[in-house]
């Protein structure tokens, strides 16, 4: 027994520690455990009052870039003062990094523990024992790093050369020689075929996932297996088993490494390392195109990455984005000419059928006020046009194409079932197999194979009638009329304004020629400048006229003086502020009418206020109308409108004045029930002017 283990320490007791660096150690290395818990019966035999062992590190790094729970359970025993030696099978084994070494050795010399390893007994309280400690955990600390350097610069230079081996994903398998090919399962091949050509047609991973769910075909995914080896499982579809496949550049024959990487964080004031980070194309560790044979092309693999960009609407990015369906054509597509910003589109909330494409300006950043807007159904209508004239000459040629996509429309599905069966089909006679080679006196094993012999004939006898029940099916479906088809490839427009016409296949279509539409606006001619930028890089710039707004010519605009000796005193200085700014009435600093500004003016023209208490020859306004009336105002116009109501206005966009007499003659009455009984059952009514709710509205 060494001369620094005092009874001091003795009484105090031992701590063994034991760690293993990762998961596949602590399986494999098992010497290194047993040498490790054999420490606790050396700590025994030199008479310690107790032996703790602490093994919650086991797989943990102890580079300090994960969380140990053991070791902050080592640092509490220590700091409570209840260890009087800490054992471990080498200095790496406590730390590989210089903040947990030292902070430990400090902690020991503070309340005299010992650090015991097979090589001797270190005191962290005299000098040369602590420089030797000190070298111990700098030596591990360097022997971490310089393996990981060396192991990461053999890794990435056997990468280099594509010859590095990781799991590959289904559809590819490693061969003898060390070469990556397409598995050799048809099944397998032929079902990520299936999800490649069903994205290009749809155009969305999503779609594709809904419809294999409604098609009941599984999809192969890779199932990792303990001893490091992988086998393909068949799953009901899911999203991420999708877009995984979809964005792995494995299946367009290159070989890639380094398309994740690893963040370190501070946490709680230490180091955390996570994984998984995706990395852009530019920063992979290696791209090797045309490395081995591909389901899809490279340049298909990059036109799919574009569309699923496109279809991240989430995403605050400036490039355009797909089509959602809704009424507007450009919905994506539409970028502002001034500041350069994609254009919302905005759609009306009474009918649903108006749209406006807006361009709020840079407001993420505190500005205020839209850039740009203009209303949408001119401008769908100019792009369409030349969309049409842009496609008429490949319309037949779309036409033959649609016939023959429409008559293998159930092709793919049948030959996904077919593979299945063909394996289902497998699975049965090896079933059927292991239940004729076991003794049949040996019933408890019998009866478990018979009925998975069962199981498996009932699976075929499933995927025999979905594939009958697919043909009847398509028997059954009416024929396309070729003719017809041809007929309507020679008359686009009228296909195009069809009122079954999907807006989602017109939206797909435009962004098919479109890159995108700039949309700019010409005060001086009231016109929108619309600029075409084709796929194929030319430009077409299209002038779309405006809406005049406003209800008066420009030259027939009333004088604020006139409008004021007219309509003073009849309506308060509120009515007259909204009615002057609807006229867009023209003031002297050019600022919009209030209620003050009017006040102001109505004094110094020396009219007289409006005074509600004062008859006003039985006249009434719509508010009022509508109050005694019971019904809202709308409704009071509408009836107006249609001549039931009969009303005047003093000049022309001026308030509506009705006779009170009005209101009890038999036609108003009746157009007030006809307005009624169009309400909903338990409609809110207005008695006095307020709005009432009925019981259950």
């Amino acid at each position: 027994m060494s001369l620094k283990i005092t009874p001091d320490h003795l009484s105090r007791g031992a701590v063994v520690y034991v760690r293993q660096s990762s998961a596949g150690q602590v399986i494999e290395h098992t010497e290194s455990q047993r040498r490790q818990y054999a420490l606790a019966e050396t700590a025994r035999q030199q008479n310690f009052a107790s032996v703790t062992i602490i093994d919650d590190d086991l797989g943990r790094s102890g580079s300090g870039l994960v969380e140990r729970p053991g070791f902050q359970k080592l640092v509490a025993s220590v700091c409570g003062g209840l260890v009087g030696a800490v054992y471990c099978i080498e200095a790496s084994r406590l730390a590989r990094n210089g903040r947990d070494w030292h902070h430990l050795i400090d902690l020991c010399a503070l309340v005299g523990a010992l650090v015991i390893d097979p090589d001797g007994v270190y005191d962290p309280r005299l000098i040369n024992d602590r420089l030797l400690l000190g070298l111990k955990g700098t030596m591990s600390e360097y022997e971490l790093n310089l393996l990981q350097q060396r192991g990461l610069a053999a890794r990435d230079s056997k990468a280099k050369r594509g010859e590095l081996r990781f799991a590959l994903p289904p559809g590819y398998c490693w061969n003898e020689l060390g070469q990556i090919e397409k598995d050799p399962d048809e099944r397998v091949a032929e079902a990520i075929q299936l999800v490649f050509r069903k994205f290009r047609e749809l155009g969305s991973a999503r779609q594709v996932l809904l419809w294999a769910k409604q098609a009941q075909i599984d999809f192969p995914v890779l199932r990792q297996r303990r001893g490091g080896h992988s086998g393909i499982e068949w799953k009901s579809p899911a999203y991420h088993t999708v877009i995984e496949l979809l964005q792995h550049p494995v299946y367009a024959g290159a070989y890639v490494f380094g398309r994740t990487a690893q963040r370190t964080h501070v946490v709680d004031g230490r180091a955390r390392k996570t994984v998984g980070h995706k990395r852009p194309i530019q920063a992979w560790s290696v791209l090797l195109q045309d490395h081995h044979p591909g389901y899809i092309s490279w340049q298909e693999f990059e036109e799919n990455q574009t569309m699923i960009s496109e279809n991240a609407h989430m995403q605050s990015r400036t490039s355009r984005k797909s089509a959602r369906g809704g009424k507007a054509l450009l919905t994506g597509l539409v970028r502002c000419g001034r500041c350069g910003r994609m254009m919302r589109v905005l759609y009306s909330m009474q009918s649903g059928h108006a749209h406006r494409y807006q361009c709020r300006g840079d407001i993420e950043h505190g500005a205020t006020g839209l850039c740009i807007g203009i209303g949408g159904m001119r401008i769908d209508r100019a792009v369409a046009s030349q969309i049409l004239d842009a496609v008429s000459n490949v319309a037949v040629e779309a036409a033959i194409h649609a016939v023959e996509q429409v008559s293998r429309a159930d092709d793919d599905i049948r030959l996904a079932l077919l593979r299945e069966l063909e394996e289902a089909r497998y699975q049965a006679s090896l079933a059927a197999r292991r239940h004729e080679a076991v003794d049949p006196a040996k019933r408890l094993v019998a009866r478990e194979l018979e009925a998975r012999w069962n199981a498996a004939l009932e699976h075929v006898a499933q995927l025999e009638q979905r594939i009958v029940d697919l043909d009847a099916g398509a028997t059954s479906r009416p024929k396309i009329d070729r003719q017809a088809l041809m007929a309507l490839a020679y008359d686009l427009p009228s296909v195009w304004n069809a009122p079954g016409t999907d807006p989602r296949t017109k939206q797909r279509l435009t962004r098919i020629l479109v890159q995108e539409v700039v949309i700019d606006l010409d005060d001086a001619s009231n016109e929108a400048v619309v600029t075409v930028h084709w796929v194929g890089g030319r430009h077409t710039e299209i002038r779309v006229a405006r809406v005049r707004c406003g209800r008066y010519p420009e030259d027939r605009y009333p004088s604020a003086v006139e409008v004021l000796r007219k309509l003073g005193g009849q309506w308060s200085d509120r009515e007259l502020a909204v009615t002057m700014n609807r006229m867009r009435c023209k003031s002297s600093d050019g600022q919009s009418w209030t209620t003050v500004r009017v006040r102001q003016m109505r004094e110094r023209l020396d009219i007289a206020a409006f005074d509600p208490a004062v008859p006003t020859d039985k006249m009434i306004s719509v508010g009022e109308t509508a109050r005694r009336l019971q019904i809202c105002a709308g409704s009071v116009h509408r009836l107006i409108r249609e001549g039931v109501l009969p009303a005047s206005q003093i000049m022309p966009s001026a308030p509506w004045q009705i006779p009170l007499a009005a209101l009890d003659t038999q036609a108003v009455k009746i157009g007030v029930r006809s307005v009624m009984d169009r309400r909903p059952q338990n409609f809110p009514v207005l008695q006095d002017g307020k709005t009432l709710k009925l019981p259950g509205f």
